[in-house]
C-alpha cells in the first residue's frame, strides 16, 4: 500500500457528514439534560435511586452512539441484501406479540417489557421498501407491480401493529412508506387512492376502538382545556406546561408540571416540560435542529447516485421527522392525543436505539453513496410529465450506458 493510498484511506475514515452528526449530538445533549431535570427531583425522597431513569437513558444513549459508529462504517448496501430476512424476523416478532401478556392493556413488548419490536419495525420496513421500490424501476407505475403488492406489504405490517394496539406507530410507518412511494415515482392517482383508502381504514379503526374514539372526541371539544379527566386532563396539563414557560422559561430544573401534573413527563410529554423550563427559545432551538436534520437527510438522498440509497435515505428522514412533528403536534394540541416518543430526547431504549441506528445508516449513505461525479443531482419531482422522482443521476447513467452500447455496436 502506497503512502497516497494510506492517506486516502485515512481521509475516507474521517469523511462524514459532521453537520448531521452535530445536529444529533445536540438533540441528545438536550434530551439528557431534560431527562435529569424531569426525573431526578420528583423522585427525591420517594425512590431509593432517584437518578435511575437518567442513568438508564444515558446508557441507552451510549449504546446507541456505539451502534451509530458501527453502522456509519458498514456499507449501507448490505441492508439491501438483508431486507428479506429482516422483514421475516419483524413479522415473526409482531405475530409473537399477539400471544404475550398485555401490559397496561397493550401487547407491545417482548422480553419482559424491555424490547418494543414496533420501534425496530420502522427501520426494517423502510429498508425493505427501499429495496423493493428501487428494484421496480418504471414498472412501479403499473398497478399489478406497484400499488397492489405495496398495499399488501404495508397493510400486513400496519395491521399487525394496530392489533397491539398501536395506531400512532402504524400511521407513522404508513406515512413514511407513502413518502418513499412518491419519491420512487408512483403515479399520483395511485398515491391519492392509497391515501384515501388508508385514511378511511384509520377512521374505521378509531371509531371502533373506545380509547382512540374518546381521544378524538376530547380533541373535538369546544374547549378541551376545560376537560379535567382522562385524555382531556393530559392535554390540559401539557398545554399549561408549554405555555407557562414564556420566552426564556422558568429555568432548568425549576418547572412544577413534572410533579404529578403531566403524566409520564419524561416520555411522550417531554417537549411540554422543555417549553416550561427553557421557554419559547428552547422549543424553537429544538424545532430548528429537527428542520436542519430534515435538510441534511434530504440533501444526502439527493446527492446519492444509487437509487436504493436515495430511497433509503429519504425514508429514514421521513421517519424521524414525522415522528418528531407528531409528538410536537400532540403537545401543542394540534392533533388528537397519541403516545409517540420525541426522537433523541424522550425516554425509551428501543426508540433511542432505532433512531440512532437510522442516523448511522444515513451517515454511511452520505459517505459511500456519493460514488460518481454526477452525484450532485437533485430530486426530479416530475410535476410536469409525471415521471420518476428519483434523482436524475440514475437516468443520466442509463442514457450514458445506452450511448456506449450504441457506439460499440457494429456498423
Amino acid at each position: 500500500m502506497t503512502v497516497q493510498t494510506r492517506q486516502r484511506a485515512a481521509w475516507d475514515a474521517w469523511r462524514v457528514d459532521w453537520a448531521l452528526l452535530g445536529i444529533v449530538l445536540a438533540l441528545l445533549a438536550i434530551g439528557l439534560t431534560m431527562m435529569w431535570s424531569v426525573t431526578f427531583l420528583p423522585k427525591v425522597g420517594k425512590f431509593p435511586d432517584p437518578q435511575s431513569d437518567f442513568v438508564r437513558h444515558s446508557l441507552f444513549a451510549l449504546a446507541g452512539l456505539a451502534l451509530l459508529i458501527v453502522l456509519a462504517r458498514l456499507d449501507y448496501r448490505w441492508w439491501g441484501r438483508l431486507a428479506v430476512p429482516l422483514m421475516a424476523l419483524t413479522l415473526i416478532a409482531l405475530v409473537a406479540l399477539l400471544f404475550t401478556t398485555p401490559i397496561n392493556g397493550a401487547q407491545r413488548w417482548l422480553l419482559g417489557g424491555s424490547v418494543q419490536p414496533s420501534e425496530f419495525a420502522k427501520f426494517t420496513v423502510i429498508v425493505y421498501m427501499a429495496k423493493w421500490l428501487s428494484s421496480k424501476g418504471d414498472r412501479l407505475r403499473q398497478v399489478t407491480y406497484g400499488l397492489l403488492p405495496f398495499s399488501l406489504i404495508v397493510g400486513t405490517i400496519c395491521g399487525l401493529i394496530m392489533l397491539q394496539p398501536n395506531l400512532s406507530t402504524a400511521l407513522i410507518i404508513a406515512l413514511c412508506v407513502m413518502g418513499m412511494f412518491f419519491i420512487a415515482g408512483v403515479d399520483l392517482k395511485q398515491l391519492a387512492l392509497l391515501m384515501a383508502f388508508g385514511g378511511a381504514t384509520a377512521a374505521v379503526v378509531i371509531y371502533n376502538t373506545d380509547y382512540q374514539r374518546n381521544r378524538l372526541l376530547a380533541f373535538l371539544q369546544q374547549d378541551p382545556i376545560q376537560l379535567m379527566e382522562g385524555t382531556g386532563r393530559h392535554v390540559r396539563e401539557v398545554v399549561i406546561a408549554l405555555g407557562s414557560g414564556g420566552l426564556v422559561g422558568q429555568g432548568l430544573g425549576t418547572g412544577i408540571q413534572k410533579f404529578d401534573y403531566v403524566p409520564s413527563p419524561h416520555t411522550d410529554s417531554i417537549f411540554a416540560l422543555l417549553g416550561e423550563e427553557l421557554g419559547l427559545a428552547g422549543t424553537w432551538l429544538v424545532l430548528a435542529l429537527y428542520l436542519a436534520l430534515v435538510y441534511r437527510g434530504f440533501r444526502i438522498a439527493a446527492k446519492t447516485s444509487d437509487p436504493f440509497g436515495q430511497i433509503l435515505a429519504a425514508g429514514l428522514t421521513f421517519w424521524l421527522i414525522f415522528q418528531a412533528f407528531v409528538n410536537i403536534a400532540v403537545v401543542t394540541a394540534t392533533i388528537p392525543f397519541t403516545g409517540v416518543p420525541l426522537p433523541f430526547i424522550s425516554f425509551g431504549g428501543s426508540s433511542l436505539l432505532a433512531a440512532l441506528a437510522a442516523i448511522g445508516v444515513l451517515l454511511n449513505i452520505s459517505r459511500d453513496g456519493n460514488t460518481t461525479k454526477e452525484a450532485d443531482a437533485t430530486f426530479d419531482f416530475g410535476w410536469r410529465d409525471g415521471g420518476a422522482r428519483l434523482s436524475r443521476v440514475d437516468r443520466r447513467r442509463r442514457s450514458a450506458e445506452a450511448g456506449i452500447r450504441r457506439a460499440r455496436a457494429p456498423r
